[in-house]
């Protein structure tokens, strides 16, 4: 059977009894990094008295998940196997998500636990009362991708989340105030850390509030556009003042419609 086991995204209290409960059964543990899962399983060791058979463990991180899971038999399974990432709910921006579409394919036993996830914890935190929202996890780092994906992101009509690492919080906030200067942004840094800070108001004043070197880990929280609809209309992008190969990306997003096609034919209009 297969356990996704989440962690702790900063306090090591907020590991929950069944994790605990499941940590100790466990055959296997693969793990984004294995000195990471072995200081925790130490740490809960000492704190919680916690006593386990001792587990193998196996490396499994974004960049080989894919050629991990292509060895896998279903014999592996028969034994207890829990995936842990470094913090927080497994699959969300971190691996996991092949490994169950593994046991459904493959008819494998699994389950996964509830705990620890920024993403929640920073939305419910940010205030903002439209309950429906979207998260992007990390935007692209440059390029047309990236102001394609910023634009889906600023302009689809509900709260959205992002997560963003301090060399580029300065960059996103600039790009947000210049795109759409009065929308309120809401910013948790270090969740549930001893230097855990909220942040609310314009891109613009926040940019104001940061110090010089921005440290830490950043939640984004984008207050939603105006309008509920779940995406643009192609006249809707066009409107927007960025370039054709960037506006054409998003229009396929929304679309379908293949992004060298949707190119062409914006070149031709």
């Amino acid at each position: 059977m297969l356990s996704l086991v989440p962690t702790p995204i900063g306090n090591i209290s907020d590991i929950s009894l069944r994790s605990l409960e499941t940590l100790s059964t466990a055959n296997v543990i693969l793990c984004e990094d294995t000195r990471v899962t072995k200081k925790l399983i130490h740490l809960l060791k000492e704190r919680h008295n916690l006593t386990a058979i001792e587990p193998q463990f196996f490396s499994l991180h974004s960049h080989n998940e894919a050629e991990f899971v292509s060895k896998l038999t279903p014999e592996f399974f028969n034994q207890n196997v829990v995936y842990v990432s470094d913090a927080g709910m497994p699959g969300i921006s971190d691996p996991g998500q092949m490994l169950v579409r593994y046991c459904i394919d493959q008819g494998i036993a699994y389950d996964v636990l509830p705990g620890a996830n920024a993403v929640l914890t920073a939305f419910v935190a940010s205030g903002f009362v439209e309950t429906k929202m979207l998260f992007f996890g990390f935007l692209p780092h440059k390029g047309n991708d990236r102001s394609a994906a910023l634009q889906e992101a600023l302009f689809n009509g509900y709260t959205t989340i992002l997560y963003e690492a301090p060399t580029r919080l300065e960059k996103l906030l600039g790009e947000i105030a210049i795109a759409t200067p009065i929308r309120q942004v809401f910013l948790a840094k270090e969740l549930t850390k001893r230097y855990q800070r909220f942040y609310r108001g314009t891109a613009s004043e926040l940019i104001a509030q940061m110090d010089k070197e921005i440290r830490g880990e950043w939640v984004v929280v984008i207050e939603a556009s105006e309008g509920k609809s779940a995406s643009l209309s192609e006249q809707d992008i066009l409107a927007l003042d960025i370039p054709k190969k960037a506006a054409s990306k998003l229009i396929a997003k929304i679309t379908g419609e293949n992004p060298k096609e949707c190119y062409t034919r914006l070149m031709k209009s």
